[in-house]
């Protein structure tokens, strides 16, 4: 038996629910195996582990007896394989695919024994059952064991009658599931795309996601052959139209997805992935237009979804919290953001930290604590933000994090700091060409405040940079980057000489009322 890397037993045991664990527990149990063997007691000793021991378990599994490290490897890789045999039959018990399989299995065993009446029976059900989830590859295996059972019983007239129906309805199928590829393809080429730059600052970017939009597939919705690919149709369009900042269509568009999959619950309850992800972007999109009601609707919804794994249950945790941040961050709660924080940080212990992606906070974090006056936290997690590795998604939010970085040591006064953080900023932008009109006025706002001596001559410059930004905020290109953050709500607040929580409440009244 092959060796099992430790990490590789570790990350699969910690990666279970705790339904999957009783499942688990109950399925060695079923067995003929003495309820104490080692395997047992190792996959225990690991479940208990919060980080990976592997010399603490061998003296947990063996006492004083001499250690063989060939047994023990074979030991692990014996649970490995045992857990996994345990989540296929658990799997089976919950996931369509798995289902119309273990029939098909039904089929063959049936065939193999002429029991060819209960074949057609069971591959009628087949069909019927993955006709209903779109399952279109077992149709057509269902319709070659068709073909099959007429054959071994030389159903001639069978055959003559039935044959060209079913290499129709074979066709028919091959041309669903292709298309389903098609649409696949164009999804991953926009995320791969949205991924390098998704704070699309220029026209040649624009462009180049508007030519993978030119497909004869994406001119209109009937170019979807089955709900699967209008759901990936919506999808596509969803993120297309987020990426070039169309707001209104992002809206529409999404909560046609959105409705699609929560008017099929055969669909919601077999891919609940999907729900999440169309659920959490449509919520994204409601926040991005201030219909806040509506956001909140979603997180219920978030709340109300049962995870089938530990993963689904990190990811519905996951968008749950980043939304709530949102909301409370564009609201200016930043109290409540902060109880939600302490909440979402509480909840996160039951989990694998590595199984936590807590870059995708790092902004949150800095941006509530920014909000709530604690810059020396806020800049803790700016700081985390900024020594992320520069990945493909990191790319276009770097002079972001860089422009946020030296406004909140201006904030914290540091004056020195700032002539090196001003430099440093500077050449980063222009050796990736990212100085736009934005970064240009943030920039020399802060270079000219050493040279500002009075508070009169401080607001004046703070209101010809709130102009500025005024004016930024309605070209598309510069839009942008207020979307991210409220930097003329934080301009209003040294003017004014308000908290910047109060500014960001009241804009947002006004603009409700």
């Amino acid at each position: 038996m092959s060796k099992t890397p430790s990490s590789k037993l570790f990350k699969l045991i910690k990666s279970l629910s705790g339904s999957e664990k009783r499942y688990f527990k109950l399925f060695v149990s079923s067995s003929k195996e003495d309820k104490h063997n080692k395997y047992k007691r190792l996959f225990d000793a690991i479940d208990a582990q919060q980080v990976y021991d592997d010399n603490a378990l061998k003296k947990l599994i063996y006492n004083n007896q001499q250690i063989h490290s060939r047994k023990y490897s074979e030991l692990k890789a014996y649970l490995y394989e045992l857990v996994l045999k345990s989540l296929q039959s658990y799997d089976e018990k919950t996931s369509i695919d798995f289902r119309i399989k273990g029939m098909l299995q039904s089929v063959r065993v049936l065939y193999k024994r002429s029991h060819y009446d209960e074949c057609k029976e069971m591959l009628a059900k087949i069909k019927k059952l993955a006709y209903l989830h779109e399952a279109f590859i077992f149709v057509v295996e269902a319709l070659n064991w068709e073909k099959q059972v007429a054959y071994t019983q030389a159903d001639i007239p069978f055959l003559d009658r039935e044959l060209e129906r079913i290499n129709q309805e074979e066709t028919e199928c091959l041309n669903k599931l292709r298309n389903i590829s098609e649409y696949q393809s164009i999804f991953y080429r926009l995320i791969i795309e949205n991924r390098k730059d998704s704070l699309l600052r220029s026209q040649e970017k624009v462009d180049q996601l508007s030519s993978i939009m030119e497909q004869e597939l994406l001119k209109d919705e009937e170019q979807a052959l089955s709900k699967r690919a209008l759901l990936l149709f919506f999808r596509i369009y969803t993120l297309y139209y987020y990426s070039i900042l169309q707001q209104e269509k992002v809206y529409e568009v999404s909560k046609k997805g959105l409705n699609l999959i929560e008017s099929n619950p055969h669909m919601l309850n077999e891919d609940v992935s999907a729900y999440i992800a169309i659920l959490s972007n449509f919520a994204a999109c409601c926040g991005l237009m201030r219909r806040f009601d509506e956001v909140d609707e979603c997180l219920h919804k978030l709340q109300k979804i049962k995870p089938k794994t530990l993963s689904d249950e990190l990811w519905i945790h996951t968008e749950y919290y980043s939304k709530k941040f949102a909301l409370c961050i564009f609201t200016g709660e930043f109290d409540a953001a902060r109880q939600a924080l302490q909440q979402h940080l509480k909840e996160l212990k039951r989990f694998d930290p590595q199984l936590f992606q807590s870059g995708r906070f790092y902004f949150q974090y800095f941006y509530i604590y920014f909000g709530s006056g604690d810059f020396d936290k806020a800049l803790e997690y700016l700081n985390e933000w900024l020594n992320l590795p520069r990945s493909m998604e990191r790319q276009d939010l770097q002079s972001l994090a860089r422009i946020l970085n030296l406004i909140i040591h201006f904030e914290m006064g540091n004056a020195m700091l700032l002539e090196y953080l001003l430099r440093s900023t500077f050449r980063y932008l222009r050796s990736r060409n990212r100085v736009h009109q934005f970064e240009r006025r943030v920039l020399g706002f802060i270079r000219d405040s050493n040279k500002i001596r009075t508070r009169k001559e401080l607001n004046e410059a703070f209101g010809q940079l709130k102009k500025d930004f005024e004016e930024l905020s309605e070209i598309p290109s510069e839009r942008v980057m207020f979307q991210y953050f409220d930097f003329i709500a934080w301009l209003e607040s040294k003017i004014e000489n308000k908290p910047f929580p109060e500014v960001v409440r009241e804009r947002y009244q006004q603009k409700h009322l």
